[in-house]
C-alpha cells in the first residue's frame, strides 16, 4: 500500500495515479479523516497530559493529608472524555485502513496513460512469425487429434474450464516445467522453492489481490484459506514480517505452482481450448531488491522470461502496459505475448512487474541498510517464467507440420526422452 505520509504530502500525484488507472477512490474523504485522526491524537495527548498532572496533584494532596475530591472528579471527567476520543480514534483508524487498502499503486512516470489495452505500447518482437504453406489447425483440434488433451471428459471431473492433459500432452507440460526451472536455476541464478497451494487472507492482502479480487478466487470456507490464484502470492509471502540484511539482496526465487482463478467467464473464442482456464500451471520468478536497483532488476527479470521463449524458438513480443491495464499493485509492467498462427492473435504468457515498496509495506518486508542500519522497505518484483498452457498452445500452433504432427523444440527433446515429433 502507499505510505500515509506520501499520500498526505503528494495528494495530487496520488489523485493523478488513481485517475490514470481508471479507479475510483475518494481521496478527499481519506485526507479529511486523516486530518481528524491527527486532531484526535493531539486532543487525546493533551487530555493525557492534564490527567497525569492531576494525578501528581492528587498524590501530593493525599500525602499532605488533604482532600482531593474536586481533582478526583475532574480526573473522572477527563477519563470519560478520553474514552470518547479513543473510540472515535479507533473508528477513524479503521476507516483509514479500509480506504488506504483500496488505493492502487502509483504508475511509474514512463508508463503510457490509457484506460484499456489499446493504449499499451509494443516495445519489441523476438523470433520471426512462421511462414506456413498450409492452414494450421487451432490448438484444440490438433491437440484432440493427437491425444494430447481430452476436453470432452474434463468437465466430468471439475466442471468447465479445467484442462485434462493426456499422454504426450501431459508429458510435454511436465517437460516444459522442468526445462524452465532448470534454465532459471542453472543460468539465471534463481533459487528454487516448492510452496503450498493454499494461502491465507493476509498473504493475498500482502500481494494486493485482496480486498479487490476476492470474487475471482476459490475460497475454502471452513479454514478461510484460498487456492493460490497466482504463484507470486505464496513465493512473495515467504519473507512476510521479516527484516532482511542488505547484503542478502537481491533475493531471487523461482517456483512451479498450479494456480486457480474463477475468471474464465465469457470471453468469446477464448473459452475454446485451453487458452483461458480456471486451473493453470506456471513457473514464477520473484525478486526482493533494494529501491535504487528495482527498475534495472525489472529489465533483467524480463530478459530471463524472454530467454525461455527464445530457447523454445517461439515468436513473441514485449508490450509495455498502460496505466489502465496495470494490476492494482504494480507500478510498471511488461507483458510477454506468444503468437498463435492458427488463431491469428497474441497470447499473454508472462507479466513482469515492479511493485516498488507497495507489496512490501503491506507484508512488512524490510531490510537493514548496511551503512546507516536504518530499516527500509524492499522493492518486490515478479514475472512468469513462463506460464502454461498458453506456451503449450504456442508450440502446438507454431510447430505444426502439414501432416498434422508437432515438432518438439530442440531444448525440450532431452526432457521428452529424445522424442522429436508428436504424431
Amino acid at each position: 500500500m502507499l505510505d500515509r505520509k506520501l499520500i498526505r504530502a503528494n495528494p495530487d500525484e496520488v489523485r493523478r495515479g488513481i485517475k490514470d488507472r481508471g479507479e475510483k477512490v475518494d481521496l478527499d474523504h481519506f485526507l479529511a479523516i486523516d486530518a481528524r485522526r491527527r486532531q484526535l491524537l493531539s486532543e487525546t495527548d493533551a487530555l493525557k497530559h492534564k490527567k497525569n498532572l492531576l494525578s501528581e496533584e492528587i498524590g501530593g494532596l493525599k500525602r499532605a493529608g488533604k482532600g482531593a475530591a474536586a481533582q478526583l472528579e475532574e480526573v473522572k471527567q477527563l477519563s470519560a472524555a478520553m474514552g470518547g476520543l479513543e473510540e472515535e480514534l479507533r473508528k477513524a483508524e479503521a476507516e483509514l485502513d479500509d480506504i488506504q487498502a483500496r488505493i492502487p499503486n502509483i504508475p511509474h512516470p514512463s508508463v503510457p496513460v490509457g484506460h484499456d489495452p489499446s493504449a499499451n505500447v509494443e516495445v519489441r518482437r523476438g523470433g520471426a512469425l512462421p511462414e506456413l504453406d498450409f492452414k494450421p489447425l487451432p490448438h484444440w483440434q490438433v491437440g484432440e487429434a493427437l491425444g494430447l488433451f481430452d476436453l470432452a471428459r474434463a468437465p466430468k471431473i471439475s466442471g468447465s474450464g479445467f484442462p485434462l492433459l493426456t499422454g504426450l500432452g501431459a508429458k510435454l507440460e511436465r517437460a516444459l516445467i522442468r526445462f524452465m526451472l532448470d534454465v532459471h536455476t542453472g543460468s539465471h541464478g534463481f533459487s528454487e522453492v516448492w510452496v503450498p497451494m493454499l494461502v491465507k487472507r493476509e498473504c493475498l492482502f500482502g500481494t494486493g489481490q485482496l480486498p479487490k479480487l476476492e470474487e475471482d478466487m476459490y475460497l475454502c470456507e471452513r479454514d478461510d484459506v484460498f487456492l493460490n490464484p497466482t504463484a507470486e502470492v505464496p513465493i512473495t509471502n515467504i519473507y512476510r514480517d521479516e527484516i532482511l540484511e542488505q547484503e542478502a539482496l537481491p533475493i531471487k526465487l523461482v517456483g512451479y505452482c498450479p494456480s486457480f482463478r474463477r475468471e474464465s467467464g465469457s470471453y468469446g473464442k477464448e473459452t475454446r481450448g485451453i487458452a483461458r482456464v480456471h486451473q493453470f500451471d506456471k513457473v514464477e520468478l520473484v525478486k526482493f531488491v533494494t529501491p535504487e536497483s528495482s527498475y534495472e532488476e525489472l529489465e533483467t527479470l524480463l530478459t530471463c522470461a524472454e530467454k525461455i521463449l527464445q530457447l523454445l524458438g517461439l515468436p513473441y513480443r514485449v508490450v509495455l502496459l498502460c496505466t489502465g491495464d496495470l494490476s492494482f499493485a504494480a507500478s510498471m509492467c511488461y507483458d510477454l505475448e506468444v503468437w498463435a498462427p492458427a488463431e491469428e492473435r497474441w497470447l499473454e504468457v508472462s507479466s513482469c512487474s515492479n511493485f516498488e515498496s507497495f507489496q512490501a509495506r503491506r507484508m512488512g518486508i524490510r531490510y537493514r541498510v548496511e551503512q546507516t542500519r536504518k530499516l527500509e522497505y524492499v522493492h518486490t518484483l515478479n514475472g512468469s517464467g513462463v506460464a502454461l498452457p498458453r506456451t503449450l498452445i504456442g508450440i502446438l500452433e507454431n510447430f505444426q507440420t502439414p501432416a498434422g504432427t508437432i515438432r518438439i523444440p530442440d531444448v525440450v527433446v532431452p526432457y521428452m526422452d529424445g522424442l522429436r515429433e508428436i504424431s
